[in-house]
Parts: structure tokens; C-alpha cells; sequence
């Protein structure tokens, strides 16, 4: 299929579920307080694009996003390095490993918050936390996915075990670590703004929606900041994928 046609698709399904909405917001179905029409929503969300206030919370979400991404990706990526190049470390800390991940985020906002406070230094540890395991895992398996005949071959000619890292494991292993940043990245965006709501200070989108929520009527600005998160989360993932695209354009289908 050609990339107009997947683009055409992709709009098509916006649009009819845009439709939908409008027609359950206007037939009555749903009190409108509860979800107005489509294109109520839509008008504004484009009227937060010019307020002042909600544009600083926008900034203040993606500078905790931004941050949390980069720190999970240098320590989520030597790290998978480290447990996938070496099976004694790989076996000692797998019991750690697996008590640690499924572990919930939101969880830890009051105990990360006791010791750090109430500010950005909490979210971003949070949140560098919940999108770390994603990158660290895809570098483990993409590791595993290396041929293990050019490993042999680098090997029989006396190159050590950093030199295949950086001949062999690396290449083979960079778009398993690519699509494990991009999944973190989205984690990051999700904790991000719940974390937002969770705490209710500072800025970010979640912290305007915690506010907003509290005065009546408001029903509107929180799903048009939920339009915007959902804009937001699909411009950097479709950047991070034509990313992906350029860089390791030798594992497209």
C-alpha cells in the first residue's frame, strides 16, 4: 500500500469517529455537559493554542517528557548493554529485575515525592522510572538477535568482546534499541500528565486539567486538553518512526 493510501485510511478513521461524536454529543443520547460535540471539543482546543497559560503548561509537559526520555535511554540502553553482552550479571539481577518492573508508577509519586518534594525532580524520576524497562528490554532481545556467525567470525580473528559489541551487537541490536526508545517515549507522555493530575502542582497539561476540573462546567477544556495530549503523542511518535525509517532504512518490510 502506498504511503498516501495509508495516510487516506488514517483519516478516514479520525474522521468517522469525529462524526460519531458529534452525532452522540447533539441527538441527546449523552448530556452534552458530559461530552459536548466533536466540534465543540475541537473549537477549543484551538482557542488553547493562543492562551498564554495553557501554552506554559504545555512547555512544562514536554520538558518532563523530554527529560525522562533522554534519562531512560542512557541508563535503560547501557544497562540492557550490560545484561544482554554478559549472562552472569543478565542471571543475578534477573530476580531484581522482574520485582522491580511491573511495579505501578503512580505508586511511587508519594514516596519519590517525601524524598524529593513537590517540584519536577519527582515527576521525572517517576517517570524516568516507568518508560525505563521498555529501551532496557529491547536492548536485551536485540542483543539476542545478533548473528551468531559474524560473532564467531570476529571472534576466530581475535577481536575481544567490546570489539564484537561495537562491530557486530551494536548494529544488529540499534533498531531493536530504537523501537524501544520510541515505546518509552509514549510511556513517558502517559505518565507524565497522569503523574500531572497526581500531584496538581507546577506546571504541565495534567496539572490545567487537575485545576479546571474543579470549576463547574468545565467539562469542555479537560477532553480539549486531552485532544491536545493525543495530537501531541501522535506528532512524536510519527517523528520517532520516520526516525527509525531513516536511520535503519535496511529493516523495512
Amino acid at each position: 500500500m502506498t504511503r498516501l493510501g495509508i495516510w487516506g485510511r488514517g483519516a478516514a478513521g479520525i474522521a468517522a469517529l469525529l462524526i460519531f461524536l458529534e452525532v452522540l454529543g447533539r441527538i441527546g443520547l449523552v448530556s452534552r455537559e458530559s461530552l459536548p460535540p466533536a466540534s465543540d471539543i475541537l473549537k477549543r482546543a484551538a482557542g488553547l493554542a493562543v492562551e498564554s497559560e495553557f501554552l506554559g503548561h504545555l512547555a512544562g509537559t514536554l520538558t518532563t517528557w523530554g527529560a525522562s526520555t533522554a534519562l531512560a535511554a542512557c541508563v535503560g540502553i547501557p544497562l540492557g548493554l550490560l545484561l544482554g553482552s554478559v549472562p552472569g550479571v543478565n542471571t543475578a539481577t534477573r530476580t531484581v529485575v522482574e520485582f522491580l518492573r511491573p511495579m505501578p508508577g503512580v505508586a511511587l509519586f508519594p514516596l519519590v515525592g517525601m524524598m524529593l518534594g513537590s517540584g519536577s525532580a519527582t515527576r521525572i524520576t517517576v517517570v524516568t522510572y516507568v518508560s525505563l524497562w521498555p529501551v532496557l528490554f529491547n536492548t536485551v532481545y536485540g542483543l539476542r538477535d545478533v548473528d551468531p556467525v559474524a560473532v564467531d567470525t570476529l571472534r576466530s580473528f581475535g577481536f575481544g568482546r567490546l570489539a564484537i559489541l561495537r562491530l557486530a551487537s551494536l548494529p544488529a541490536a540499534a533498531p531493536f534499541i530504537a523501537t524501544g526508545v520510541r515505546l518509552s517515549a509514549g510511556i513517558a507522555l502517559i505518565a507524565t500528565v497522569a503523574g500531572e493530575i497526581f500531584m496538581g502542582t507546577g506546571e504541565g497539561m495534567g496539572v490545567y486539567v487537575a485545576r479546571v476540573s474543579l470549576l463547574p462546567g468545565t467539562t469542555i477544556d479537560v477532553l480539549a486538553v486531552t485532544v491536545w495530549a493525543g495530537l501531541l503523542g501522535l506528532l512524536l511518535n510519527t517523528l520517532l518512526v520516520r526516525g527509525e525509517g531513516r536511520l535503519f532504512f535496511w529493516v523495512r518490510p
